[in-house]
């Protein structure tokens, strides 16, 4: 009886226990399934936060990219046009030296006159020789010999794009270191004048039948070099001449001289010629001389003209 009692008992708990058994499963699963889902739904919400944060992220590269896209194509932009002006530039002072270079090496027809130049003057000249590219005129007037040249003047001859030639003749004796210096301090005055523009060249004109030596020449040389004109020297440069002589002694006395001191020669003479019929250019001046021209015709019977031609490099020492 006490065991079959017991047993009973074991068992009416066991089925008791079963319900309960289930119920607490049942609560388990219910509890665990809710913590996944709240758990998945927060992890849903953060994925979805990181997806926004992303995408807005990616949307602000995406701008920045497109105002450095931006930013690079203008700077692109702006040097490829910086480049374009310089080539251009290079290209312009390419053709600029190129055009030095080329003028540098031509020889250029002109004249001189003791006359003014007067509108009929240049006709005359145009007409009967051909237009120069060079026109040689006096600084000062000297009485009975030459008329000096106006602003007025220079200014028609240059509104012509005529080269002006600027030539000192106010003495007859090129003797003597101090007479050079002080001719020289004349011929600059006379050129302030006018407006000479500083580092062209003025020619002291020293004629066939003038008594000359080196000393005058170098005073001439230095009186013109202290100031900011160049020094130059026309003249009957023929092997018998006494110029000639005594312009060998002043560059061997200086080499400066001879290297600076332009050379305008007027041997040997050939005869008045237009623009078109002048001759080869084949002057004749000491060994060494800095020589750029030669009048090689004086004296034309009409217009008062002496006809000449020039090296290119004189060019940038005139007016």
């Amino acid at each position: 009886m006490g065991k079959k009692s017991d047993f009973s008992i074991a068992v009416i708990l066991l089925i008791l226990m079963i319900p309960l058994f289930f119920f607490m499963i049942k609560n388990i699963d219910w509890t665990t399934g809710e913590l996944k889902q709240e758990q998945q739904e927060e992890q849903n919400a953060n994925n979805h936060k990181d997806e926004k944060g992303t995408s807005g992220k990616e949307k602000e590269n995406k701008e920045k990219n497109k105002d450095n896209e931006k930013g690079d194509s203008q700077a692109k932009k702006e040097q490829a046009k910086d480049h374009e002006k310089g080539k251009g530039k290079d290209k312009d002072n390419g053709n600029d030296k190129d055009k030095e270079k080329q003028d540098e090496d031509r020889t250029f027809w002109g004249v001189d006159s003791a006359s003014m130049t007067t509108k009929e003057v240049y006709a005359c000249v145009n007409e009967q020789f051909g237009k120069p590219k060079i026109w040689g005129r006096y600084l000062g007037t000297k009485e009975d010999v030459s008329q000096g040249i106006t602003k007025d003047e220079s200014q028609y001859l240059r509104e012509q794009e005529i080269k002006i030639l600027m030539i000192y003749n106010h003495f007859n004796d090129a003797r003597g270191y101090d007479q050079g210096v002080e001719l020289a301090k004349h011929a600059v005055s006379l050129a302030d004048d006018i407006g000479l523009p500083k580092e062209k060249a003025i020619f002291a004109d020293i004629e066939p039948d003038y008594p000359v030596d080196a000393s005058f020449i170098q005073g001439w040389f230095d009186g013109i070099k202290a100031t900011s004109y160049h020094s130059g020297i026309y003249g009957v440069f023929a092997e018998e001449q006494p110029l000639y002589k005594e312009y060998e002694q002043a560059i061997k006395d200086n080499k400066e001289v001879g290297e600076q001191m332009i050379i305008w020669t007027a041997h040997p003479q050939i005869e008045i010629t237009s623009k078109e019929k002048a001759p080869p250019y084949e002057p004749v001046a000491p060994k060494g001389s800095f020589l750029l021209g030669w009048q090689y015709g004086i004296d034309a019977k009409t217009c008062n003209i002496d006809t000449n031609l020039f090296k290119g490099e004189i060019i940038e020492y005139l007016w």
